[in-house]
């Protein structure tokens, strides 16, 4: 497993702005385009990219704290 799967990442529409929205609040604050598979994309390089940076500086990656909700029952 990479580093970066224990970060959850998720995309959704942004009624309000128009565009689908890429997270991973524990790592970026987001990102934004019109293809939901394109902007998946990006953020997984661009979550591997801060992964790697925080690693190359020596600074301790933050622990992931968001989770995915599960059914419950």
């Amino acid at each position: 497993m990479k580093k970066t799967d224990a970060y959850h990442k998720w995309v959704e529409w942004s009624g309000e702005d128009g565009v689908y929205i890429g997270k991973c609040p524990d790592l970026i604050s987001g990102i934004h385009g019109d293809d939901p598979v394109q902007v998946y994309a990006d953020l997984a390089r661009v979550v591997d990219e801060v992964v790697a940076h925080f690693e190359a500086t020596g600074r301790p990656l933050p622990e992931p704290r968001v989770r995915p909700m599960q059914d419950v029952g």
